[in-house]
């Protein structure tokens, strides 16, 4: 059965390399201010004036790289990294999150997916391992069996994050450039940022794939 944890060791090391990679890519462009000056603020903003968004708020959040889309609210959340520096990383992670706004407006179906997900996905990504797992020590199959299911809805969910997460970044550089708020260089080293944070989301999903496909072995291997 120790062959299964195995399984987890690529998940793991991209894991643990698209951390280092969104941390270090971000700080990195941290200290490459943008030509016009314009902050994170500012970017999205304007952006969301253009986007006829007008009743959207941005505001600040402590923390780093806490930045969020709340479409409930109506309020797009920028860290102290994003909300007033000038940096291309705080330009280029300002236009992801307004990229999710105008996701929003439109009813992108991945997003709306998404939403509709995060309950279930919640209980499954922290019950359905331990359930799975409490059905294997106690012989219960049953139980084995839900926690596959549950945890299923947070594969799903990592998943439809994927491309969620991959049309913000494109809408955002788009904006960008047809917007003339940052210049080819720039846009150059925003894509950057925009690229290695992808990597996290990617590893995250691979991490539950895996983490599935090790639930379904032992249960198969239970029969």
């Amino acid at each position: 059965m120790y062959y299964y944890f195995w399984l987890m060791i690529p998940a793991l090391l991209l894991s643990l390399y698209a951390q280092a990679k969104v941390g270090s890519t971000f700080r990195k462009y941290s200290k490459v201010r943008t030509e016009s000056g314009i902050t994170g603020a500012m970017t999205a903003r304007r952006m969301l004036d253009e986007g006829g968004l007008n009743d959207v708020d941005v505001v600040r959040i402590s923390g780093n790289l806490t930045d969020n889309f709340d479409p409930k609210k109506g309020i797009i959340s920028l860290s102290d990294s994003v909300h007033s520096s000038s940096s291309v990383s705080a330009v280029g992670v300002a236009a992801h999150e307004t990229g999710h706004a105008l996701q929003h407006r439109d009813e992108y179906g991945p997003m709306k997916l998404r939403s509709f997900l995060v309950p279930v996905a919640n209980i499954g990504s922290v019950a359905g391992p331990y359930i799975a797992i409490a059905g294997l020590i106690f012989s219960i199959d049953i139980l084995l069996e839900l926690g596959i299911v549950l945890f299923s809805a947070a594969v799903l969910f990592y998943l439809v994050t994927l491309p969620v997460e991959m049309n913000a970044s494109r809408r955002a550089m788009e904006l960008l450039e047809t917007g003339g708020i940052l210049n080819n260089n720039e846009l150059s080293s925003a894509k950057k940022v925009l690229n290695a944070a992808a990597l996290t989301y990617i590893a995250a999903a691979l991490s539950a794939i895996m983490t599935l496909v090790r639930l379904i072995l032992i249960s198969r291997n239970r029969r």
